[in-house]
């Protein structure tokens, strides 16, 4: 690697702001406090959601009632779908004039 093009890469804590669980890590991110963690001293970035508490990780994820959607759909459209195909203008213009 080319010397001085490169960001300082340092030993950091993330921190779960909701749990206070900690993960060590290293980033490029400059910051100001610091924790001495086993006689090393590290940055300490605090962050609302980690792994820890993400909603797909803990299982709390909330699921989208997609068939609920598909019945409001059908039931809007079904005069319009013959099939898996949707009617064609010369279709619908054959059907009015019966």
């Amino acid at each position: 690697m080319k010397e001085g093009i490169h960001p300082s890469y340092k030993p950091v804590v993330f921190i779960d702001a909701n749990t206070g669980k900690e993960y060590i890590s290293r980033s490029t991110k400059h910051v100001s406090e610091k924790k001495v963690i086993d006689g090393v001293e590290y940055g300490v970035i605090s962050l609302e959601i980690t792994a820890d508490t993400h909603p797909f990780w803990t299982g709390k994820q909330h699921r989208v009632d997609t068939a609920g959607r598909i019945d409001r759909f059908n039931k809007r459209f079904a005069s319009n779908i013959v099939g898996a195909k949707r009617k064609t203008r010369k279709d619908a213009k054959d059907d009015v004039a019966e």
